[in-house]
């Protein structure tokens, strides 16, 4: 699991290809490589990959092809910068929301503009995933927790402070950008809890519980 607060970023020294995957070289110094092990779970943009080799100044790790299509790490060429979040430990401040590593679509930056200090980003997503991204609730973009100013439709506005301007890849965004998104877990789960055609909570339930 992670918090959507990234540690650090990362640029991509090698993309190789081995075997219809790719072999993703990330090196970044702002992380104490020396402490982790292979295995690891390391969060690049917001996907959960695999530390196969690890080096004094950042690690390698295996990208399957279903990833690169489903994900927006397809679009990534040697030099890009990337961020970075290492999996948390039970015990670990939770500073952000909790974050799978697990993206549920790709999304669009449609506009960018200044607001006083700040960067104000819309940003389009798939219809199909909009009912899970509430105004003023978390959702995760290119591994980075954010809270939604406001939602029309199928799309949804943030605004982004200097400092995670500065600490994030996301001051690269233009319109046209490809992100990575994962929604709330809660609203997920949620979802399921009340999904009518299963086995659910229903309306009838909670109403028998006291709470409606």
């Amino acid at each position: 699991m992670f918090t959507g607060i990234i540690k650090a970023k990362g640029t991509i020294k090698s993309m190789e290809q081995r075997g219809g995957d790719v072999r993703l070289c990330v090196r970044s110094k702002g992380l104490p490589w020396s402490d982790y092990e292979l295995g690891e779970s390391i969060a690049v943009n917001g996907v959960c990959l695999t530390a196969v080799e690890l080096h004094a100044d950042g690690f390698d790790t295996d990208v399957s092809v279903e990833t690169l299509d489903v994900t927006a790490l397809g679009g990534l060429d040697v030099g890009s910068s990337v961020n970075l979040e290492p999996a948390i430990s039970l015990g670990e401040r939770l500073g952000g929301h909790l974050v799978s590593g697990h993206v549920d679509c790709t999304g669009k930056v449609t506009s960018r503009t200044a607001d006083a200090r700040s960067i104000r980003l819309s940003i389009e997503i798939p219809k199909e995933y909009a009912r899970y991204v509430a105004r003023k609730g978390s959702v995760c973009v290119d591994g980075v927790s954010l809270t939604v100013n406001e939602v029309s439709g199928n799309l949804f506005e943030l605004n982004i402070i200097p400092h995670t301007t500065e600490v994030t890849i996301i001051d690269d965004y233009a319109p046209g950008t490809v992100v990575n998104i994962e929604v709330d877990l809660l609203a997920r789960y949620l979802e399921r809890l009340l999904d009518k055609d299963g086995d659910g909570i229903s309306l009838d339930y909670l109403k028998a519980h006291g709470y409606a």
